[in-house]
């Protein structure tokens, strides 16, 4: 390493543990940071040093952009990592670290900014020859004809998104025009709430689309890479429950066509660091929707079929070095599949914070379980519901499925409620297990349980 020695950990949980892990490898200490809610996390008895950076609520912890740069300041860090989630693509806080003389584990500020605008990066998108969601050309006009012709000429269905943000808020599904200006209004106020800015945008609305994304590595010095894609259309409320690679059913040569894509227009925006091109696939097209600019909660399956690990390349990327790896370099190998452990009810998804009781963690042959979680251990109720991630590697997608039940069914987790029950109904159904699934075949699903436990 050239410059970073020493790593302030922004972010808490089973990615904080991540990498810190990584971190340890490499020879790097670190500095683990916490709420007053957090004193019980894993990683800050494995960390080097630890601050307190304030109360429960994130907005005063995790999200306290001037108590993270202080913590840094005062442990004499090198480097701050984000993980995913809280600041992790706030282009303010990436200028901030960097001005405040900092190395940010991620993207510049300007293309962290340029991409967490949808529409500016859709522009991008087409100028690198990407497809593109047919829609509105930018932010939906005030006015209100101009915005019925807009939604006339791309076809209706059409969905109404937030330029910013993402998780399924600010969107809205219209499929009559005189809902068209309501909705519109509606979609406009929630992205204001969740994002602080009321800009939506129009596209065309996919019935059945599969969500499938690809990860990228680029070193901002003109060399870039793709490690495959993701199969994520295993949604509920556009939020993931399952993910795995490769997606079932993209041939080789379609892999190889839409990750150079995705090289290319990595090295035309500069990009620095891991980050995901997300897309909508139906009917044999693919169509890009969002760019998200950080590490992604599902990076291990990709990890797991390439044999890469995407923390430690981070890092190295953030500390100047030329990408290690060539395209000819990334081999695909077996299938991978992760399922979301969340601390919930698995047919009412109300959160479940409380006391571990009892915990036992799965094993055997191409199992991982990515959790900062213990027996004793209390989740707090202030943060996301996810407490772990269980990954299972085969060598083909059949074997992958029959190990992770067999994981399921070994996971102990006492005291709380979890989506276990929801995880082990996925892989025993047929539609998944075929690998023809969309990304609201989940709700079909839901709404069969429920009619089950109603007879």
């Amino acid at each position: 390493m050239k410059q970073i020695k020493k790593v302030l950990i922004a972010n808490r949980g089973e990615i904080a543990l991540r990498i810190l892990r990584c971190c340890r490898e490499m020879g790097i200490k670190t500095v683990a940071v916490y709420s007053s809610a957090d004193s019980e996390l894993k990683h800050l008895a494995f960390a080097d040093e630890t601050v307190c950076i304030g109360p429960a609520q994130p907005g005063r912890s995790y999200l306290n952009m001037a108590a993270i740069i202080s913590a840094a300041e005062i442990t004499q860090a090198d480097a701050i990592h984000p993980g995913y989630g809280f600041l992790s693509e706030n282009a303010d806080f990436a200028e901030s670290v960097e001005k405040s003389g900092f190395i940010f584990i991620g993207p510049t500020s300007d293309t962290i900014r340029l991409m967490g605008s949808k529409t500016n990066a859709k522009a991008e998108m087409i100028a690198a020859g990407v497809p593109c969601v047919p829609g509105s050309d930018g932010v939906l006009p005030e006015d209100e004809a101009e915005c019925l012709a807009v939604a006339e000429q791309v076809g209706y269905p059409v969905l109404i998104k937030a330029a910013s943000g993402g998780g399924g808020r600010g969107m809205q599904v219209v499929r009559d025009p005189a809902d068209l200006i309501g909705k519109i209004q509606i979609a406009r106020t929630e992205a204001l709430s969740a994002f602080k800015d009321a800009s939506v945008f129009l596209e065309k609305y996919l019935e059945t689309p599969r969500h499938i994304e690809f990860q990228v590595l680029a070193d901002g010095q003109g060399h870039a890479i793709h490690l495959g894609e993701r199969d994520c259309s295993m949604q509920r409320r556009n939020q993931k429950v399952v993910e795995e690679s490769p997606a079932p059913g993209i041939s080789a040569e379609q892999r190889a066509q839409i990750g150079a894509l995705c090289v290319e227009a990595c090295k035309r925006i500069g990009y620095r660091g891991a980050g995901t091109f997300e897309f909508l696939y139906e009917n044999g097209q693919f169509y890009f929707i969002e760019m998200n600019t950080r590490i992604q909660v599902e990076h291990p399956v990709t990890e797991m079929v390439t044999s890469t690990d995407l923390i430690r390349e981070m890092i190295l990327i953030a500390d100047g070095q030329p990408l290690r790896l060539t395209q000819e370099d990334v081999q695909f190998k077996g299938h991978a599949i992760e399922c979301r452990i969340n601390a919930e009810h698995p047919r009412t998804f109300i959160p479940s914070p409380g006391e571990i009781r009892k915990y036992h963690a799965p094993g055997g042959p191409g199992i991982r379980l990515d959790s900062h979680c213990y027996t004793s251990y209390r989740v707090p109720a202030h943060y996301d519901s996810m407490i772990g991630k269980l990954i299972a590697w085969g060598e083909d997608r059949a074997t992958a499925i029959a190990r992770l039940q067999q994981a399921l069914a070994e996971m102990v987790v006492e005291g709380i409620n979890t989506n276990n029950e929801l995880h082990r109904r996925i892989m025993r159904d047929e539609v998944f297990t075929a690998g023809t699934h969309h990304i609201h075949y989940l709700e079909k699903m839901l709404e069969a349980w429920a009619q089950e436990e109603d007879a």
